[in-house]
């Protein structure tokens, strides 16, 4: 069963920081967090996103979650690809030794 809407989501704390400023900021409203807290935290970090590609990065990461990673394939030597291997099952008939 899911959480109710609307609940917080206490498993993800710095997630729900950067929600609660970019609320805040959105209203041109200060930060008023104790420096080093995480909503503080979150706030320089949103503050960096419009110039910082990795700043971005991290927010959609922590909003979106991480992109899964991609499985690469098709190069001869590529380890994805030789890890397959051929199972054949082959049926031997041996020839009857008493005649």
């Amino acid at each position: 069963m899911g959480r109710p809407a609307g609940s917080v989501n206490k498993d993800k704390p710095f997630r729900e920081a950067i929600r609660l400023e970019m609320g805040l900021a959105a209203d041109d409203k200060p930060c008023e967090a104790p420096k080093g807290s995480l909503r503080w935290i979150a706030r320089q970090l949103l503050e960096r996103a419009g110039a910082e590609t990795a700043a971005a990065k991290e927010i959609g990461d922590r909003l979106d979650g991480k992109p899964a990673q991609a499985i690469v394939g098709g190069d001869d030597d590529d380890p994805a690809i030789n890890m397959i291997h051929r199972i054949e099952r082959v049926i031997v008939r041996t020839p009857n030794q008493d005649g």
